[in-house]
């Protein structure tokens, strides 16, 4: 009954830790590409082939659903591997729609005319890969009109939280949000676009102002992915065992998750070497 959450490194843990929360009794198997993060400056063909090989993997630890908590990922490759790569049998889902069906007030599921909302006037802060796919957009046209969205690429910070300097993350975030702020001095609404970028968030809070409503993403897609389970059960898998793959160094890897997460992670290789 296992699920499968995948991020080209760590942070999806952020999405992780708020979907076991939520579902306690499901086992999730966590896989993190450290080996070739950061995907926001990587190419969509690149995206897509090393997305779809962690997918795989995950399948085979008996995860038929995956969940790609990976915006990087979600934006540029899973439209792609909808139409063309998934089988029947298996889902693939992202962590866009959760986020823009909070924005918009919708209810999951609702697939009424886009309409005009209170909120008109949006920052989007992702990675450069992110903001090049217009995914955000393309999906909040789809519920939303008359919105204003204004898209910062936010080049370095991925790099700096998976290297554990987060004196450089700060300041980066602080340069992206002054950066933003002079095409659109004062938005309505924030949208952490990145698994990474929560943890960061009281910094982007900070540099945006108490005017400024954030949205991060681990809660919403935690509650989408309860109520998706409880209309699919047959989604769940195989498989029996939470655990931890990566294609780094797994001790490292742990010993930067452990950090995050602020409990005890391990992690195994994802392709153990032969012997």
């Amino acid at each position: 009954m296992a699920v499968g959450v995948f991020d080209s490194g760590l942070g999806g843990l952020t999405v992780l830790d708020a979907v076991q929360r939520r579902l306690p009794d499901v086992p999730f198997v966590y896989f993190g590409d450290n080996a070739n993060t950061p995907y926001g400056v990587r190419t969509p063909d690149d995206i897509f082939n090393l997305t779809c090989a962690a997918t795989e993997r995950l399948w085979d630890e008996g995860c038929n659903l995956v969940i790609l908590a990976c915006n990087t990922a979600s934006a540029a490759a899973l439209k792609r591997m909808q139409e063309t790569w998934i089988p029947k049998d298996k889902r693939v889902l992202g962590v866009f729609v959760p986020l823009i069906e909070a924005l918009t007030e919708r209810q999951w599921g609702d697939n009424s005319p886009p309409r005009e909302v209170s909120v008109k006037h949006v920052a989007l802060f992702a990675t450069p890969a992110t903001v090049s796919s217009r995914a955000f957009q393309r999906e909040l046209a789809y519920r939303a009109i008359g919105v204003d969205v204004e898209a910062q690429p936010c080049g370095g910070v991925v790099d700096a939280i998976e290297q554990g300097d987060m004196v450089l993350a700060e300041a980066l975030v602080r340069s992206h949000v002054e950066a933003l702020q002079r095409r659109m001095p004062e938005p309505e609404a924030a949208i952490l676009g990145c698994t990474h970028y929560p943890l960061m968030e009281d910094i982007f809070r900070a540099a945006l102002g108490p005017d400024v409503s954030v949205y991060s993403q681990a809660n919403l897609v935690a509650e989408s992915l309860a109520d998706y389970l409880a209309r699919r059960p047959e989604m769940l898998g195989t498989g029996t065992e939470s655990k931890f793959l990566t294609t780094g160094d797994p001790a490292r890897v742990a010993n930067k998750a452990t950090q995050f997460l602020r409990r005890k992670i391990d992690f195994e290789a994802a392709y153990p070497a032969a012997t």
